[in-house]
């Protein structure tokens, strides 16, 4: 993955690394595909964090209703002012295509990470459903009456 310095200073801040995504943000993620996700990150970018001027900057993201909201806190992309504080991204002159590029890459390696393992979970629980289920069923085979 990429990203590691940023992501090394980024773990050393209460505030950013308190985000964490959820399980419905990780079964929405999950259920749209990276390419939907990243679609969603270009286009939240070009609209409210890459022009020169946001009349609303530092309050146009909202902090929870989309796993994008919640990678843009925690990696300090959420606003122009933390772009220029981490990110080193002047306030005041629009983003480049390049800029944007690169912010929805960390965007989409931070919602990775946090992914990470995620699916085996969701193996894990439908095979523990399963074994309940064949449980029932034995269960129910064992207590039939005799004829």
């Amino acid at each position: 993955m990429e990203h590691e310095d940023l992501f090394e200073r980024l773990s050393r801040s209460t505030f950013r690394s308190s985000f964490k995504l959820k399980e419905k943000d990780k079964k929405y993620v999950l259920d749209k595909g990276d390419d939907k996700i990243r679609d969603h990150a270009r286009k939240f970018i070009s609209q409210r964090l890459a022009p020169a001027e946001i009349p609303n900057d530092g309050k146009q993201t909202p902090m929870r209703g989309h796993p994008i909201f919640i990678a843009q806190h925690a990696t300090a992309c959420c606003c122009r002012g933390c772009m220029e504080k981490w990110h080193h991204f002047p306030k005041g002159i629009e983003l480049t295509k390049e800029q944007q590029d690169y912010v929805v890459d960390v965007l989409m390696d931070w919602i990775d990470r946090q992914m990470e393992g995620y699916e085996a979970i969701e193996v894990e629980e439908e095979a523990q459903k399963e074994m309940k289920k064949e449980q029932k069923e034995e269960y129910e085979q064992m207590t039939l009456p005799f004829v």
